[in-house]
């Protein structure tokens, strides 16, 4: 009897074992290693854009513009990074990589755009997703977003800064609806240049959707320098 019992004992402290470092590894180990793809990412779109001088300017001109037909840009290659973000309202430092597609594979590495969406600065509704826990941890602090919160990116030749109108607004995953050229629930009428930015709620689960909507406020080359929304 006293076997079976130590036998019991012994076998729950190492199912306890097992599950405390399943624990470490999901909520350390994958943002570490997530910390260090991302900065891989970003790493690897500087070293691109500062090599390809072939890349087409949008304009001599420093003036924070919306234009009316900026230049479409090449199509985006699945998994592969584009742009980067940044949100002052989630952290002075926070900036994330933006990549094509929203796989499993693809999250891991940064935030993804969704491939049916339009592309960065278009018209349409560029929609991007981004896990809210495990991962690197990108949009943790999606709640804290405001309307009149500036979401700023680039694509190596301009920034584009989009102010924030609605959210959070939750949902649930079958709402497709929230990343149509036109969202519906946004309290958008017409056709424009428009953010949407989706991630999961509650904070360790995936039974609902966080989203928030946002329009193209302002353009500018990046040989003006930081657009405004970075410089404070």
């Amino acid at each position: 009897m006293r076997l079976v019992v130590r036998t019991v004992s012994e076998l729950c402290v190492t199912a306890g074992t097992v599950i405390v470092l399943f624990v470490v590894y999901v909520l350390f180990w994958t943002g570490v290693r997530a910390d260090t793809v991302m900065d891989d990412q970003i790493d690897q779109l500087q070293r691109q854009w500062a090599q390809d001088e072939t890349r087409p300017s949008p304009g001599a001109s420093g003036a924070p513009q919306v234009p009316e037909s900026p230049p479409a840009p090449a199509p985006y290659t699945a998994d592969k990074p584009f742009a980067i973000m940044y949100i002052r309202r989630l952290g002075f430092t926070w900036n994330k990589p933006v990549l094509e597609g929203t796989a499993t594979r693809t999250l891991k590495k940064g935030l993804g755009h969704y491939a049916n969406t339009a592309q960065l600065g278009q018209k349409g509704n560029f929609s991007v997703a981004g896990h809210r826990r495990t991962y690197g941890d990108p949009f943790k602090d999606f709640p804290r977003l405001r309307p009149g919160d500036a979401v700023v990116l680039t694509d190596g030749t301009s920034w584009f800064t989009y102010r924030v109108d609605k959210g959070p607004y939750k949902t649930v995953p079958s709402d497709i609806e929230v990343i149509d050229p036109v969202p519906r629930k946004s309290g958008y009428t017409r056709e424009g240049r428009y953010l949407t930015l989706t991630t999961c709620d509650p904070e360790w689960g995936h039974s609902h959707r966080l989203i928030v909507w946002a329009h193209l406020d302002s353009t500018q080359p990046v040989e003006a320098g930081k657009p405004k929304a970075l410089r404070r």
